[in-house]
């Protein structure tokens, strides 16, 4: 880190603690050529994620929309409030660990789809319903099954 008053090189940090927002850190340091005290902030850099619509419209990543069809596949199912937010960071962990700037809708609905399944299945299928976008019974049923033999 150069200080800002001689542009040395050399300088060190003499006090570290979390900034006021808690989404940051905030050092004191000291430069050794010059004597002079300064602050920095370290934050971590994030990449914003773009998720690509099935119209081929892009917006930009939204927790909360993952968490409203995850709240609304569980409703009056026995799943907790703290299993629903470990499931959401579960997918979101998956998702940001792909490194990739763009995702598409459709790879995000499979990773909600694998990682919703174990936790109770009628959520499963309810989330299914709406995210394969079942047009008949025909295609619900063939579901069912898929997920009734799977059990035996």
């Amino acid at each position: 880190m150069k200080c800002p008053y001689c542009g040395s090189d050399n300088t060190r940090v003499i006090d570290s603690r979390p900034a006021d927002d808690n989404s940051s850190i905030r050092r004191r340091r000291l430069c050794d050529d010059c004597t002079k005290r300064f602050t920095t902030y370290e934050k971590v850099e994030t990449i914003p994620l773009i998720v690509i619509k099935k119209d081929n419209n892009r917006e930009q990543y939204d927790r909360s929309k993952i968490e409203k069809g995850i709240l609304l596949a569980c409703h009056k199912r026995p799943v907790s409030a703290m299993q629903i937010t470990e499931l959401v960071d579960s997918i979101e962990t998956e998702i940001f660990s792909r490194e990739e700037r763009e995702i598409s809708a459709d790879e995000i609905g499979s990773i909600v789809m694998e990682k919703i399944r174990p936790l109770d299945p009628v959520a499963y299928v309810r989330f299914a319903s709406v995210y394969r976008e079942f047009k008949d019974v025909g295609t619900f049923m063939n579901e069912l099954k898929k997920l009734m033999t799977e059990k035996d």
